[in-house]
């Protein structure tokens, strides 16, 4: 079974990686935290000291790092993958970039005789940490399944979804659709506190209602307990309406909610929340609508 390095060992790549070694495929991992590094080292991971070392002991490599800028100098930067792949290595970029920069790194790629797909995950750090992801690729299709060991130690659901770039565009397309979904979600919670109705009533009458979803799930159980531990964080959330909105703009498409809801996550960003998972959008909701100011413990009638 050939090795596979995996760079960016967050919430998302850490849970990936635990599960690549739960495959027994062996794994090269690079991280600029130290900590992380020496942790799944502790699992069995060969760490290294940059990306182009990750690509110099294995024949494919997957980048899962958080902005357009890292993907790009993890891959095609001085020191990263590109510089240290032989021809035929290929690689999968699984952060959630512009569509237009995947297409940037695969000239530069090729050039090299380096294959490049993009491939995002969707299921966010539970999904990962269970090995339930989504991927969404896109490339050449015997790239992708050059990966599928790898993507079906992770993922219970891998999509081919046809030309480069397809699959970052699918990523875009399911993000915005739970990320403004979270926060009319964080309005409804606080419109039905005010309204005198206890959160966890909310919840146990929506989720057997028409206004439940997958959104519903992953925010109002964290909003209840007051756990706004990140599965993906404010921050992410406002850079990835960023790249909708610039996206949608290329393609000539009018956004309104996604455009509006990226200014409700610069709100709770500059309050402090921008770490936290989006679940906190509801602390911004209860400030505005004077019901707590942000240090307030959980509500009372919610689960503690």
């Amino acid at each position: 079974m050939s090795g596979v390095g995996l760079i960016g060992l967050g919430v998302m790549g850490g849970g990936m990686a635990e599960n690549i070694l739960k495959a027994k495929i062996p794994l090269v991992a690079y991280d600029i935290d130290a900590t992380k590094l020496a942790h799944f080292a502790s699992l069995g991971a060969t760490p290294v000291t940059s990306p182009a070392d990750v690509a110099r002991q294995v024949p494919r490599s997957i980048c899962i790092v958080e902005t357009t800028a890292q993907a790009l100098s993890v891959i095609a930067g001085e020191d990263g993958i590109v510089a240290g792949a032989s021809p035929g290595h290929r690689v999968a970029c699984s952060s959630t970039i512009a569509p237009q920069a995947i297409h940037v790194m695969h000239a530069t790629l090729a050039a090299r005789g380096v294959e490049l797909i993009d491939a995002p995950v969707s299921g966010g750090g539970p999904g990962a940490k269970a090995g339930t992801l989504a991927v969404f690729a896109g490339g050449d299709g015997a790239t992708v399944d050059a990966f599928r060991d790898v993507f079906d130690a992770v993922a219970d659901n891998v999509f081919h979804l046809g030309k480069l770039g397809s699959g970052m565009a699918m990523k875009l397309i399911n993000n915005m659709l739970i990320q403004t979904s979270s926060v009319a979600i964080a309005e409804a919670m606080v419109m039905g506190r005010k309204a005198g109705i206890d959160p966890q009533t909310i919840y146990d009458v929506v989720r057997v209602s028409t206004g439940y979803s997958v959104a519903f799930e992953r925010r109002v159980p964290k909003m209840i307990a007051r756990d706004f531990s990140p599965g993906g964080t404010l921050d992410i959330s406002y850079k990835d309406q960023e790249l909708q909105t610039a996206f949608a703009k290329e393609l000539g498409v009018p956004l309104f909610v996604a455009n509006v809801t990226q200014q409700i996550y610069q709100m709770g960003r500059n309050l402090g929340l921008g770490k936290e998972d989006g679940s906190a959008l509801i602390k911004l909701y209860e400030h505005l609508s004077g019901l707590s100011d942000l240090a307030t413990p959980a509500p009372e009638g919610a689960e503690k």
